[in-house]
């Protein structure tokens, strides 16, 4: 079964969701050029999300939905497990977001592009001033129901574990006084992890936990340390229950 699951990605899914992504960069740059950001910056990368779990015959089970208000603002944060977990929150949180990435990733051929002018949020760390840009865009974009996606741990885990967050997310909510949904993903390390550069997919059930929100407290930086650390042992704990 493994060779024939590794045929099919080598001969099918592989050569389709390359085509997916290129096309959903140019529906994505051209549409937000044209048109709403609000709508072609979120649509085609959900579609595109969906296809590369549903394209490699991946399980898929979603918990929590009823958690989240369609007309609430939040910034969600979320382990960061592998490649996979990019996809499997772009296809099935089901909310309109924008990421919050590393400004390198504005480099990216194409995909880096459709980024920007998807409205994702590039953070900019060189000084003060690029520090407070990089707030007031997010308050700009956070508004009707928009939300924020951040990996607190800044970067891909190499076992699966999780690694101290970073609180840049969380002084962001303490700012703008959104309330922090915590998302646990589990099985994206396993599909395609960090320690893996190249080569096959491993099939492997994906899910996605949406916990209750986090309500906004009186700002301070006792107030973001208590949500943060609140934030974290929720994702942990669901992250081990499932093992």
């Amino acid at each position: 079964m493994k060779l024939l699951y590794n045929l099919y990605q080598l001969f099918i899914a592989f050569p389709l969701l390359l085509l997916a992504t290129i096309l959903t960069a140019l529906v994505t740059s051209v549409g937000c050029l044209l048109g709403s950001a609000h709508f072609w910056g979120y649509y085609p990368a959900k579609i595109w999300g969906m296809l590369f779990c549903r394209i490699l015959l991946l399980p898929v089970k979603i918990v929590g939905h009823e958690h989240i208000n369609k007309k609430t603002s939040y910034v969600f944060v979320a382990n960061h497990q592998g490649a996979f977990d990019i996809f499997l929150i772009l296809g099935f949180l089901g909310r309109n977001f924008k990421w919050m990435m590393k400004k390198s990733l504005r480099k990216a051929p194409l995909i880096g592009r459709a980024c920007y002018d998807a409205g994702y949020i590039f953070v900019d760390k060189s000084g003060p001033k690029k520090i407070k840009e990089t707030i007031d865009r997010a308050r700009n974009i956070l508004q009707g129901g928009t939300s924020l996606v951040v990996f607190p741990e800044g970067a891909r885990s190499y076992t699966g574990e999780m690694i101290p967050f970073k609180k840049g997310a969380f002084q962001l909510a303490d700012q703008l006084q959104l309330p922090i949904v915590p998302l646990t993903i589990t099985g994206s390390f396993q599909v395609f992890p960090r320690t893996r550069k190249f080569g096959f997919i491993t099939y492997h059930p994906l899910t996605l936990t949406i916990h209750q929100p986090i309500p906004p407290q009186s700002e301070g930086v006792e107030n973001i340390k208590q949500t943060m650390n609140k934030a974290y042992e929720i994702i942990d704990k669901e992250l081990h229950k499932e093992k």
